[in-house]
Formats: C-alpha cells, structure tokens, sequence
C-alpha cells in the first residue's frame, strides 16, 4: 500500500499545482487576455501558422513533447532510489518544468511567433542568438539521434508493434485531409481512429493479423534508422493539418487512455517497492547533480519551449488556452514521468523471463568488475524495464502478457516518433531563421532545411551505431537542461520590460544554470577519465557555449531592460 499511497500524494500535488500556481502565472504574472491578437490568425498560411482549436493543439503540444525521454530518465535514474527522482519530478515540474513550459508559449505568442533563439536576440543580444542557436542545434542533434535509436529498438524487440505504429499515420493523413480540407472536426475521427489502433494491436499482437517473418528486413535496426528518417524528412516538411496535428490528437487519446488504464492496473495490482527508497548513493555517480539531469522531461526540458515557440505558439487561437496547453500538458507528462518510476521501481512482473522490472534494471547497473563502481542503465534497458514493468500493470487488467508489452511498446513509439519529427520541423524552422539572418536562401526552402536536418542526425547515427548513441543521453540531458535555464532567463527579462516581478522565472533559472552547468563538468570529467574523447569533446564544447551565454545573460540581466523589447506585448501591458 505505500506504493499506492506514495502515486496518489504526487498526483494530488500536481493537481494542486495547476489549479493554483498556474492560476497565479496566468492572472498575477503575464495577465492573459482573451482578445489579444496572436500570430496564428495575424500571419494564417495555411502551413506553420494555422489557427487550431484547443483541443487539437493540446493534442499536438502534448504528443510533441511526451515522447520517449520521460520514460527514459525516470527508469534510469532509479538507480538513486525513488524517493530522490519522484520528489524531483513533482517539485520540478510545478515550480520550474510546467512554467519554463507556459512561460515560452507565452512569450512567443507575444512576438510574431518568433523562437526562442530569435527571441534570445531580443532580449540580451545578437551574439547570443547565434550561440544559443548553436546549442539548440546540438540538442536537436542529440534528440534526433537518440530517439532514431528508441524506436529502432523497440520495433526490433516487439514486432507486433510494427503494423499499428504505421497504421495510424496512414489514418492520421485521412484524418487531416478530411478536417482541413472539409472543415470538419477532427475530434470524432481520431477517437475512431483509436479503436482501429487497438483493434491492430490485438490482431498484430495476438497473430491474427500480420507479423514480420524470422530473418525479415523489418527485424533489422539498420533499416528502421534509414526508414525513421526517412520519415522523419517528409513529415517535418509536410503542413502541420496534414499528419502532425491529426496524428498527434490521436496519439493524445491514446496516452489519456493508457495512462488512465496503467493507473488503473497499477491501483488493481497494488505492488509493493522492489527499489530501494534511496540508492547505494556512496557507489553511484553523484547524485548531485546527475540526478537533475538525467530526469530532464518530466521534470524540466528545454526542448519543451522549443517545441512551445517553434510550432506550438504559431497556432494558438486564444492567449488564454496558453494555460491548459503550456502549463497543463506538461504537468501531464510529470504523470507519465511518476509513472514510469513506480513501473520500475515496484518490479511488477510481466515478461516471460520471470524477472521482476526492478530486478532487471539492477542487474544491468551492477559493477562489470571486483570493487567496481555502479553505473546508470543503457537506453534500451531502461526502456526494457519500462515496457516490461507497465506491461505488468496493464496485466493486471486481464491483458494477456504479448499484447500488453504490445500497447505500452505502441504508447512509447508513437510518442518517440513525435517528437523526432517535431524536434525536426523545428531544426528546419532553425536553419530558415539562419538562412533569413544570413541571407543564405536554400536554407529558407523547406525541403533542403528538412533534408540537412535530417542528413546531420543520419551523420550522428552511423558515426555511433555501435553505441546506439547511449553514452551521449547524459549530454543531451544537460544540454536540455542548458536551454530550459535560458527560456527561464528570457522570461525574467520579458517581465521586466512590462514592469512586473520576475521572481517566478529568475529564481528557477539561477538554480537550474548553477545545476546544469555543474552536471555538464562532472560529465565531462568523468568522461575524459574514462578516455570517451568523442563524447568528452562534445560536453565540453556545449559547455563552453554554456558559460559564455550565461555571462552574457547575466550582463543582459544587469543592464536592465532593454528599451523596446517587450514592444510587440503591448497589447497586453496596456492591459494592467
């Protein structure tokens, strides 16, 4: 029962987060209005600025960003117990991930749409653009490469859930033909779209329907990886109507439902922690401050505000449905994030090795030698104890084993699959802003933008296949961690130009720049000790872009608002 008691306080706690604080941030701290003009009806064109309906968007916003990293950091970071990951979780999210979230919707939709990297420019300088960019181009890089890699995996390891995964984007293309083109709601459609998804997924899972044969080029990781991005290069290039936004709201019934029924089954099951409550932290890397960083969705993700500025703000209607979107959605994540805690660290089993989830997991951190130290979990057995654990929880329902690896295997693709091709969309959107500044044209034609964005995670890819990018998930959780700082910065500066106080957003930037940039050092370190040059170099680089933007934040910070900065929210501080 302590399990079950310890679920119930974090998801009463993030209720209580968003029914007052986000109310706070709403009235007291940005005053949202109803009728303020917004970008997406201001500049309509039918392909990034698209005036959507709020439950579409929070379909598309909350697809975008839940997508395999707050499963992944949860699972790998029980290592240092539960009770240290789920208070960071419900803390972090409430207090730092969930405003970072609202507060770079905001922002946007306040200034023509424009990104977080233009908007750096705004607020603290030219150069800082660039070398933000920089950064963001190193994230996206690393989302791209190591969710490629996610998915890859999990199609080889569950091939049942091949057919249902690429059924639904074939429906989702029906569907958004079907709404933009006929103006029809889209919310019908996808709810029958998502009984077809299951209906797949008993048939492919129980081999009623197809399923790839032994030997087959569908069971080969390298072909999945040439087929992802593949994909990935015409979805992040297509109209947002046409597959993302309908597949996405397809994909929001799907994680409602399935988180719902994980809940439900996790309730029925009522298991008890395998996991310890706090790990052998004396054996373990630092759990200050890895910690902060390998939970960084969930909990705090600076690719949230790019996925918020780059798309999100460009479609919302009504300034108002920022609360819901921005805030709202990330707390659901925070969910998922506890979720896949309690999958791993109750150990419930549900695999046909008779090993519990936690168990597993542990013996994959063991030390590979006498008086060795632990270690934290590679992505795929992270995500191996993940499906293995909810799966179990889903067992509890009445599910046979197979087919409910097979609907958590579906849950975590699809949501992979998302934000590869969002994290793209916004790679191109990146390298078009590049082309605009530096009048480079083909970088503003969305094909060559999405085939360069493409072609530098297929780079990634083979230059680290034989590691499957996993030694690079520390790095990318720092460096997300880097540009959730500096949206949180943005949004101190963009108050201060409207006269209010900033508290809100400038506390929780400090705290995260002083936590990412110690993560980045200690990473590095450790990983030219352990002669990882590659990745050494890499962490080392980012750090340096770090270090540098945050002086000139700080000098930005210290100089004072900046005179016209805040000019396209007038519309809003006239309001006070």
């Amino acid at each position: 029962m302590v399990a079950v008691a310890v679920a119930l306080a974090a998801l009463a706690a993030l209720g209580l987060g968003y029914r007052f604080y986000s109310r706070y941030l709403a009235r007291a701290v940005f005053h949202l209005r109803d009728d303020e003009p917004l970008p997406a009806i201001e500049r309509e064109d039918g392909l990034d600025f698209v005036p959507t309906r709020r439950e579409v968007l929070w379909g598309h916003h909350f697809a975008s960003i839940a997508g395999a990293a707050p499963i992944l950091g949860p699972a790998m970071a029980i290592v240092w117990g539960w009770v240290p990951a789920l208070c960071w979780i419900v803390i972090g999210v409430i207090f730092m991930g969930a405003a970072h979230d609202f507060g770079a919707l905001v922002l946007s939709m306040r200034h023509d749409g424009e990104s977080v990297g233009t908007l750096t420019k705004r607020f603290i300088g030219p150069r800082s653009r660039v070398l933000f960019l920089l950064i963001i181009f190193f994230l996206i890089w690393l989302v791209g490469a190591v969710f490629a890699f996610a998915i890859a995996g999990l199609f080889v390891a569950f091939p049942a859930s091949i057919l249902p995964v690429n059924l639904e984007i074939v429906v989702a293309v029906a569907i958004g033909w079907w709404g933009y083109r006929r103006k029809r709601s889209l919310l019908l459609p996808s709810i029958a779209a998502l009984a077809l998804l299951y209906l797949a997924i008993f048939g492919s899972a129980s081999g009623a329907l197809w399923s790839p044969a032994e030997g087959s080029l569908l069971l080969d990781k390298r072909f999945w990886l040439v087929a992802l991005l593949a994909y990935a290069f015409v979805a992040s290039s297509l109209p947002v109507w046409l597959l993302l936004q309908p597949r996405d709201l397809i994909n929001s019934h799907q994680l409602i439902v399935g988180l719902g029924a994980l809940y439900v089954g996790f309730f029925l099951a009522r298991p008890e922690f395998a996991a310890p409550a706090v790990g052998e932290l004396s054996a373990l890397p630092a759990v200050f401050p890895l910690l902060f960083v390998t939970i960084a969705c969930g909990a705090i993700s600076g690719f949230h505000g790019l996925v918020g500025s780059g798309t999100t703000s460009k479609q919302i209607c009504r300034a108002t449905d920022a609360r819901p979107i921005g805030y709202g959605a990330m707390l659901c994540e925070a969910a998922l994030a506890v979720l896949a805690t309690l999958a791993v660290a109750t150990g419930l089993w549900s695999g046909p090795e008779h090993v519990h989830a936690w168990e597993f997991l542990s013996a994959a951190t063991a030390p590979t030698e006498a008086g060795g130290a632990l270690h934290l979990p590679q992505v795929p057995q992270a995500l191996a104890a993940f499906v293995n654990g909810a799966g179990g929880f889903l067992s509890a329902l009445g599910l046979p084993v197979t087919i409910a690896q097979t609907v958590v295997a579906v849950l975590v693709i699809s949501f992979a699959a998302t934000s590869l091709d969002t994290a793209l969309r916004i790679q191109r959107l990146i390298l078009a802003e590049l082309g605009v500044t530096y009048r480079i044209a083909p970088l503003t034609h969305r094909w060559i933008g999405g085939a360069l964005a493409c072609g530098s995670v297929g780079l990634l890819i083979w230059a680290d296949y034989d590691q499957g990018a996993k030694s690079l998930w520390p790095v990318f959780g720092a460096t997300n961690q880097v540009l959730a700082a500096f949206t949180l910065l943005l949004c101190a500066l963009y108050l201060r130009t409207l006269g209010r106080r900033a508290t809100a957003y400038s506390a929780p930037a400090v705290l995260v720049m002083a936590i990412t940039i110690s993560a980045m050092g200690v990473q590095v370190w450790r990983d030219f000790v352990g002669r990882n040059w590659g990745v050494a170099a890499v962490g080392a680089m980012i750090g340096l872009l770090t270090v540098w933007v945050a002086l000139e934040g700080a000098l930005a910070w210290r100089r004072g608002p900046k005179r016209g900065a805040g000019a396209d929210a007038s519309a809003s501080a006239s309001a006070d």
